[in-house]
């Protein structure tokens, strides 16, 4: 048995026989010509040769992958048409005299070259587009090219690499997974490996394509990234273990997809998602999620070498919104501070930062931050179903300023004529002692209490969540914390307000049914725990 190891791009285990991966491309040479404007005509009928392909590929995308994805084509028959790219191998065939073949393959080379010498890994992986555009330019002009046919056995594709308009013209159905010796997590084709739910490793290195043979067995753990060749018995038989009890974790995401989170007796409960930024959309539809019930707003200054502007902020809001219709998104101000700290705040050094200048307290200190925020919030809300969360309170006066600010920035946007919506309901988090206990006198001034399980065991138990050494002392299942939730879903309740649970204790099986008993409203985890959870709610007969 070899074991190679690379990145896994999606999660899955295939086993399989290989099938490397070959071109059926032509040599390039150079040929010195003598009617130059020929080439530059063979050149632009290649060019539309080309894109009438691109756009079967894009229209067989948009079947496999969808719109957002499929659109990469889109930009490869733009790619074709951008005047630099043209401008070069024009100017080399005019310049050198040489074969139309030759110029496109200098460009490629030369724009390659360029785009993956940039810093920035978005950039990198845009040298395997402009490889890609130019194969089929090359191949058009040779009027041949193209990919191998797959066999009637489903195999696992080794190759170099796959440029994306290769990936999405195999015939999925005979493919059990992707190894690529080189290639970016950030490529197209590692996305749309992972939209097609292909297993994917990329990057396992030159050495493994030398090594492997078509028909070999292999092992692909999409998982860990990594790949066993000619595996013992005993890999295979933990492998072959581990892809059945994925399947079957798929099957039952399958089975309770659409089905209704509600116990025997018809207990009704909202199961949503937790998210950190907009990339998260596609695990919170892919998972079935009610909606949002956390979305971290802070991706957005954490991920910014200076304050995002109110319209960055309102184009990020506005896609989550406008990608989940009819699901409520509840978004929370930015939580800067404690374990997040980021540069250009110049927040002072703290002694004791989890109990410092964090979250509410940057917003009511600095409040040009928090209209700005909250402006852009605002205005996203005429897309969909908003709602607002303000984290780390503790007092009745916090909460009062907060409102005042809300009303002092839509007061504004009327005045400017800038649409919003009216039905934005505001919540806050319960995660400090101090709001529980006066969630009497809080409940009447909100729409929800989302309860942020994390701090709220941290100040509880007076346990630095930071500090592994204090881990042993740390109980989740605490009767104070337990007693403190408790609390505040009664006075939640008793003031018309509705309220869920955002920390991780959410997703805490164990405690699901006592969650339930409590009159909790809502639960809200990571995206791919929200099948888990509704599979236990379903168990819970809350009438015994």
């Amino acid at each position: 048995m070899t074991t190679y190891n690379g990145k896994g791009v999606y999660g899955a285990v295939a086993i399989g026989h290989i099938s490397v991966y070959k071109r059926q491309s032509a040599e390039v040479t150079r040929v010195e010509v003598a009617d130059k404007a020929l080439e530059l005509k063979r050149v632009e009928d290649a060019k539309a040769k080309a894109i009438e392909q691109l756009q079967e590929i894009y229209d067989k995308a948009l079947k496999d992958v969808g719109e957002e994805n499929a659109a990469i084509f889109e930009v490869h028959m733009m790619m074709l048409d951008d005047e630099d790219y043209n401008d070069s191998i024009t100017n080399i065939i005019e310049t050198e005299s040489v074969n139309a073949e030759y110029a496109v393959s200098v460009t490629a080379k030369n724009f390659a070259e360029m785009f993956a010498g940039m810093d920035d890994s978005y950039f990198q992986a845009r040298a395997a587009d402009i490889k890609d555009i130019s194969n089929r330019l090359i191949a058009c002009l040779s009027d041949g090219g193209g990919a191998q046919e797959t066999s009637d056995e489903k195999v696992i594709i080794c190759a170099d690499d796959l440029a994306p308009s290769e990936t999405v013209s195999l015939d999925k159905e005979k493919v059990l997974a992707f190894v690529t010796a080189f290639g970016s997590s950030n490529s197209h084709t590692a996305i749309l490996a992972r939209n097609m739910n292909i297993p994917a490793i990329i990057g396992v290195g030159e050495e493994f394509l030398k090594a492997v043979n078509d028909g070999d067995f292999a092992i692909v753990d999409g998982f860990t990234g990594e790949v066993f060749v000619d595996p013992d018995e005993e890999k295979l038989a933990k492998l072959t273990k581990k892809m059945e009890d994925d399947i079957a974790k798929k099957k039952l995401l399958q089975d309770l997809k659409g089905k209704e989170n509600v116990t025997i007796d018809g207990t009704k409960i909202k199961i949503y998602a937790n998210i950190g930024s907009v990339d998260n959309i596609g695990a919170v539809i892919a998972n079935d999620a009610g909606g949002v019930g956390l979305f971290r707003s802070e991706f957005l200054y954490l991920e910014n070498d200076d304050y995002p502007t109110e319209e960055q902020q309102f184009e990020a809001y506005k896609k989550v919104l406008e990608s989940l219709p009819g699901k409520q998104v509840v978004i929370r101000t930015l939580d800067i501070g404690a374990d997040k700290q980021v540069d250009y705040f110049d927040l002072d050094k703290e002694e004791n930062p989890a109990m410092g200048i964090r979250a509410i307290r940057i917003c009511l200190t600095r409040q040009d931050i928090f209209k700005t925020q909250l402006r852009a919030l605002y205005r996203a809300s005429v897309y969909g179903n908003l709602g607002i969360m303000f984290p780390m309170i503790t007092s009745v006066s916090e909460v009062k300023k907060v409102m005042e600010i809300c009303d002092s920035v839509r007061a504004d946007l009327r005045v400017e004529d800038i649409p919003f919506s009216e039905n934005v309901e505001h919540g806050i988090m319960i995660e400090t002692p101090a709001a529980a206990v006066i969630s009497d006198l809080l409940a009447p001034m909100v729409d929800f209490f989302s309860v942020g399980t994390n701090d709220l065991t941290q100040y509880t138990l007076a346990c630095d969540r930071q500090n592994p050494k204090i881990e042993p002392f740390v109980d989740t299942h605490h009767e104070a914390i337990l007693r403190l939730i408790k609390m505040a879903a009664d006075n939640a309740h008793k003031h018309g307000a509705w309220i869920g649970i955002c920390g991780e204790l959410g997703a805490d099986t164990s405690l699901t049914e006592t969650f339930l008993r409590m009159g909790i409203d809502e639960l809200s985890v990571s995206p791919t725990f929200v099948l888990k959870v509704r599979d236990q709610v379903r168990k819970i007969d809350l009438s015994k």
